[in-house]
């Protein structure tokens, strides 16, 4: 079968579509899926880098986190599928490949409002927010939500999780162009940062001093010490990405006073148990509303498998809004 490959590590020019090994037969509740679409993600250009290796057991040279595609064969345990069934879900690596070998629990049905392109943008994104927001920062209708790096495809999908319960919902981005494109998402406050801007100061101006409820960080450890000036009493920091460093001071009065709670969240690295956890609400909650078409795919730019390092620049250059998909 073809795949994204990593000849070595480093820049999108050491990526190539190469001839790699055909996986097994699907045994017990694994189900093989063709993959039709997959979408990039910033962990797939730290793993082409060498700085964030895949987990044992997963490919360490071929790349994906999400799919969408169809069943080709299941599993003799396997119920929840058939053949041909359309399916889309997270993995811990090689997605990036004509097919992919997986737990049936960690797949989900496309609604039949997606074709496949759209079905690519939404596993990692969505997953990864309804578990941050929901599951781990316990957000509740009637608090307030801030997001860091609000047009990205986890803060997207944030965003439109947290609208379609008429969560208020505050975003930060340095560029203001984004910002704008998120208000027609729902986006009631946009902040941005691009110019050194406080914003720890304009969360407790727009909140009369009391504070946002819960912050999903997608960048670390250059705003943590305002997002905790930012949170208001028994406030939740769910910490998702690192893009602004990993080590920050911490101001442990302000913690204990605010009675805080600090959430460190992966997906990628949990068992496939947690994982299946996840992904079962999402199939729950999350899958009605695109049906219904309460919340939307953030699809950005589509390039063919073959463009695949001009596809990695692209996301490099961090103009995308919303998801880059690659498509076999």
């Amino acid at each position: 079968m073809k795949a994204v490959y990593i000849r070595e590590f480093g820049g999108a020019e050491n990526l190539e579509i190469r001839e790699v090994e055909d996986l097994p037969k699907p045994k017990e509740k694994e189900v093989l899926v063709r993959v039709k679409t997959c979408a990039l993600n910033r962990a797939d250009i730290l793993q082409r880098n060498g700085f964030y290796p895949a987990p044992l057991g997963f490919p360490e040279r071929i790349l994906g986190l999400e799919f969408a595609g169809e069943v080709a064969e299941i599993g003799e345990d396997a119920g929840n599928f058939k053949i041909g069934d359309r399916v889309f879900g997270i993995t811990a690596g090689g997605a990036q490949a004509e097919f992919l070998l997986t737990d049936e629990s960690l797949l989900a049905g496309i609604p039949a409002n997606l074709n496949f392109i759209e079905a690519a943008t939404i596993p990692e994104a969505f997953i990864t927010a309804h578990d941050a927001i929901f599951t781990q920062g316990n957000l509740q209708t009637g608090e307030t939500l801030l997001i860091h790096a609000v047009g990205s495809g986890v803060g997207l999908a944030a965003l439109q999780l947290a609208k379609a319960k008429n969560i208020k919902v505050f975003g930060t981005s340095r560029t203001k162009d984004k910002l704008e494109k998120c208000r027609e998402f729902g986006l009631d406050e946009a902040i941005s940062t691009g110019e050194n801007t406080n914003f720890a100061e304009t969360i407790n101006e727009k909140t009369d001093g009391r504070g946002v409820d819960v912050i999903l960080d997608l960048v670390g450890a250059s705003f943590f010490s305002e997002n905790l000036e930012s949170l208001a009493l028994r406030g939740r920091l769910i910490l998702v990405g690192l893009t602004g460093g990993r080590t920050a001071e911490f101001n442990l009065g302000m913690a204990l006073a605010k009675r805080a709670k600090i959430i460190g969240t992966v997906l990628r690295s949990r068992p496939t148990v947690e994982k299946a956890e996840a992904t079962a609400k999402f199939a729950k909650e999350v899958l009605l509303l695109i049906e219904e078409r309460k919340i939307k795919p953030n699809l950005d730019k589509v390039f063919p498998i073959e463009e695949i390092k001009e596809a990695h620049k692209y996301l490099e250059s961090n103009q995308s809004f919303g998801k880059v998909v690659l498509e076999f």
